[in-house]
């Protein structure tokens, strides 16, 4: 990305403010404007106090022209002061609005994209919410650079340069030479470290993930006394990002050193053709304009010798606007929907020949066929990575298979409205995520606009209320203080207030204690009715109450059927629901419920 593209990206998120645009650029003139006046007041000044020595003057007169240039002076730095705080309050105003934008318009637009591009390693948490964060803060720097920092300092310096041009055309161009050569030597200074900023952006990015990666894993990380590897890690990745550093700043200072050289040239070129044009008597040059020329040739530098902190600051934006508008323009990663939106919907699924391979290359379906009955419970059985809840996700449309059709009461799922067909299904998973906020507002997910009272009764259905109750701030208790499994009870009362005509249940009573299990089976039982399940599950019993049963192997459809027939025939199910039992200890368990 170039500048150009970096403000035609940036453009359309300005735009909105453009009043204050033109209130900044106002005031960015008059204030430059103000910043001639001491070069203008010092050559005046000096002219006339010259003129006053070798003459018979009186202390009177002095006094007058000091009175007068304090006033001009004084009464400048209080219009300039007033001017600056409004460009600044301006600028700064705009900065934070179109950061305030900029953060909405990727939030929303991560939002609409598919499942797959979450599953991408480039495109993990932490690498996202660094690529997010330093997009937005660099690109906000770029309007705070360019409308508070840069613009003042070019107007400044371009009138600085016509005041000195129209002075004297030869003390001008002197000037006018030195600001191509410092130009050429930041553009040179930027090329050499373009490769490296890049790096560093990847950098972060991993650092980022790396710390999640940790905070997530902790427990873990602690359980096995890993603590030194994983420094490690992090160690052998800070070495990589101080080399970098190292490098950049050690070319960055190379550069500093030979600009302050020609900076400093250049002054001195002024001084010595001043001078040489005043003892020569050039008409119109005085000794005041010694002084005016050397003042006005700083305010010409003065944006130079800030350039660099700007030019740096838009070469991160270069750098790090291409991964934030790389998401904000990734059109391709939106989530695809249909216009189809049934007055009712039976709840009939039919996959037909479907293969499905998730973005990290792992095929885990190959040529499923199957249909789920609408009004019955069916049960996907099988060993980890049999391809169960992958199944849950093709009809929940978080994915699209490969290959095959599915489809829901005789429409492909495609043709469906993406969020009428998940407005129509409940989702329980094996862990579910709590919101920030309280158990009510948690509870609420499962439909926004419902009353206290049915907050309260699908809390009570999920076997969840009289612990609620117990809590000191009750249903405005915080969620998250909730234990795991008091955490998958919220989970289950979103689904019991949705009230949805199809329900998928993976491992819904995995994180539950066996009464809290046996307490969310009977409501379970009592939603089924007429609703069309499909629940995945290592409980016997939730199995064994299914009508209909699909045992997968590797991502293939082994066998289906009524529970009972295919348990009998032999295979994976029996050797599942066996294993199951085993584990379970039931004969004992049978012998000490009989004692």
């Amino acid at each position: 990305m170039n500048i150009i593209q970096l403000f035609r990206n940036i453009r359309p998120f300005v735009r909105p403010y453009r009043l204050l645009v033109l209130v900044t650029l106002i005031l960015t003139l008059a204030g430059s404007m103000m910043q001639q006046v001491n070069a203008i007041v010092l050559d005046r000044t000096v002219d006339a106090i010259n003129a006053l020595i070798g003459t018979d003057f009186s202390w009177g007169q002095a006094a007058r022209i000091l009175i007068i240039i304090s006033s001009v002076l004084l009464g400048k730095e209080i219009l300039s002061a007033l001017i600056s705080f409004a460009q600044n309050y301006f600028g700064e105003r705009m900065r934070i609005f179109v950061s305030r934008d900029l953060s909405q318009s990727v939030i929303e637009k991560v939002l609409t994209f598919r499942m797959a591009y979450f599953s991408s390693d480039e495109n993990a948490t932490g690498r996202v919410q660094a690529r997010i964060d330093q997009g937005v803060s660099s690109l906000s720097r770029t309007v705070q650079n360019f409308f508070i920092d840069l613009l003042p300092l070019f107007t400044s310096a371009l009138l600085a340069l016509i005041l000195m041009f129209v002075a004297n055309v030869y003390v001008g161009l002197v000037a006018l030479s030195i600001v191509p050569l410092y130009f050429l030597i930041t553009i040179r200074q930027a090329k050499r470290l373009k490769g490296w900023r890049r790096e560093m952006r990847s950098y972060r990015e991993a650092k980022s993930q790396g710390i999640k990666n940790i905070v997530d894993s902790i427990n873990v990380i602690k359980s096995f006394n890993r603590e030194q590897i994983e420094a490690g890690k992090q160690l052998d990745l800070q070495n990589r990002v101080t080399e970098n550093q190292i490098k950049t700043r050690r070319v960055s200072f190379y550069f500093d050193g030979l600009k302050s050289f020609v900076k400093q040239v250049g002054t001195v070129l002024v001084i010595i053709l001043t001078a040489y044009l005043v003892l020569i008597q050039y008409p119109g040059m005085t000794i005041g304009k010694i002084m005016y020329h050397v003042m006005l040739f700083t305010n010409v530098i003065a944006p130079i010798t800030q350039l660099q902190r700007i030019f740096d600051d838009v070469n991160d934006a270069l750098i790090y606007a291409e991964g934030f508008f790389d998401i904000l323009k990734s059109d391709d990663e939106v989530e695809q929907t249909g216009s189809y939106r049934p007055e009712t919907i039976r709840g009939e699924f039919e996959l037909k020949g479907v293969d499905f391979t998730y973005p990290n290359g792992n095929q885990a379906l190959f040529g499923v066929d199957m249909t789920i009955h609408p009004g019955k419970i069916t049960a996907l059985v099988g060993l980890s990575g049999a391809g169960k809840s992958t199944i849950v996700n093709l009809l929940d449309k978080f994915y699209t298979p490969q290959k095959g059709t599915i489809t829901l009461d005789g429409v492909e799922l495609a043709e469906y409205d993406t969020r009428y067909l998940r407005d129509h299904i409940g989702l329980v998973l094996q862990k579910n995520h709590i919101f920030d906020g309280t158990i009510e507002e948690n509870i609420l997910y499962g439909k926004p606009g419902a009353t206290h009272e049915e907050v309260v009764e699908a809390a009570k259905k999920s076997f969840i209320y009289d612990q609620i109750m117990s809590l000191p701030k009750q249903f405005d208790n915080k969620a998250s203080d909730l234990s795991g499994g008091q955490q998958q009870r919220i989970a289950i009362a979103r689904m019991f207030l949705k009230n949805p005509p199809i329900i998928f249940l993976d491992e819904p009573t995995a994180s539950l204690d066996a009464v809290a299990t046996e307490q969310i089976k009977n409501s379970i039982e009592a939603i089924k009715k007429d609703r069309t399940v499909i629940i995945i599950s290592h409980n016997i019993s939730q199995i064994i109450d299914s009508e209909m049963v699909y045992a997968l192997r590797s991502g293939r459809v082994e066998q289906y059927g009524d529970p009972d027939e295919i348990y009998r025939k032999g295979g994976i199910y029996k050797d599942i629901i066996d294993a199951s039992a085993r584990s379970l200890n039931i004969e004992k368990i049978a012998k000490t419920i009989n004692q």
